[in-house]
């Protein structure tokens, strides 16, 4: 027996006619919004810096077959140690657990690692250890500034790829979502207080790329429509331009979250945040491909004539003789 409405995909109606311009000034308000208080939440309380940007260490432990880690014995000896700010976890179960404190400058990194061990084990028993990585203060400060200047890199090339492709103000309007996107992003960051590390950086690249890849295509669309309809007043025709492209949006939206949906709840730890943030980044760059981007063209205005000379198709073959 078939199941009608099999697959899902079937139940996504193929013609839409929402007024998405409509709602643009209530949602540009919202964002505006949202943008200042992500920003100020950047500088207080601030973000929670990982052992890559902070310096420190992270160390693993099991406990023997049939036993756990005391997770709160654990966290009372690293307490005593005087070592700074100290995260106490368990991962896959009570059998293992992550350590995260800061390294001290002035003591040697492999004598404040077997000192750490020792504390350990006297209060909770015997454990085993792995995985132990230490980041000094001049390493994580080089890194914090190298993932400041990736994501910069990242917007300038992205800006100047849409300036080639589309003219000014789709350049703009692109840039404008996606600075909308990331200042967002940060702000779920501060808010859920993710741990801000390298996977996070490479979270929110992610994000770049695909809030770009979203807007691109409603861009081109929205480029061949104003070809076409080149009497059909421009609010019209971005409606009609988010309409045709809404349920690719749609489609690729909701895979991508769901695959990182399962990621989040059997990633780990490690991958927790990474999924959270870059699940966010989807849904924030589908919405600013729709109320950033695309309200920025329409008060900046388009010129049909230039987009009418630009790419005209070009005829191969041989040329006809007088």
């Amino acid at each position: 027996m078939v199941m009608r409405g099999w697959p899902l995909i079937k139940l996504l109606p193929h013609k839409t006619n929402f007024r998405f311009v409509r709602y643009a000034p209530g949602a540009g308000i919202v964002s505006l919004i949202l943008c200042v208080a992500s920003i100020v939440a950047c500088f207080y309380p601030g973000l929670e810096m990982g052992i890559d940007f902070r310096g420190g260490a992270v160390m693993e432990m099991s406990a023997p077959a049939g036993k756990s880690v005391e997770v709160a014995k654990v966290r009372e000896a690293m307490n005593n140690l005087n070592l700074g700010e100290v995260q106490v976890q368990n991962i896959d179960g009570d059998q293992k657990a992550i350590v995260r404190f800061q390294m001290p400058e002035y003591e040697e990194q492999g004598a404040v690692v077997a000192r750490v061990q020792n504390a350990i084990t006297e209060a909770a028993g015997e454990v085993n250890y792995s995985g132990v990585s230490v980041v000094g203060s001049k390493v994580s400060s080089e890194l914090l500034v190298s993932g400041l200047l990736a994501l910069g890199a990242a917007f300038v090339l992205m800006f100047a790829y849409i300036w080639f492709r589309f003219e000014p103000q789709f350049g703009f309007g692109a840039i404008a979502g996606l600075v909308h996107d990331v200042i967002l992003t940060f702000g779920l960051i501060v808010l859920f207080k993710l741990e801000f590390s390298l996977n996070m950086v490479a979270a929110i690249l992610t994000v770049i790329g695909y809030s770009m890849n979203d807007t691109v295509v409603v861009f081109d669309r929205l480029r061949e429509n104003l070809r076409k309809y080149k009497t059909m007043p421009l609010r019209d025709v971005i409606d009609l331009s988010l309409n045709e492209t809404l349920s690719r949006t749609i489609i690729t939206g909701v895979t991508a979250v769901g695959v990182l949906a399962v990621l989040a709840i059997f990633g780990g730890e490690a991958l927790f945040g990474f999924s959270i943030a870059l699940m966010f980044g989807i849904v924030i760059g589908t919405y600013s491909s729709i109320y950033v981007g695309t309200p920025i063209i329409m008060l900046w205005g388009v010129k049909r004539g230039a987009l009418d000379e630009d790419n005209k198709p070009v005829k191969f073959g041989m040329a006809s003789r007088p």
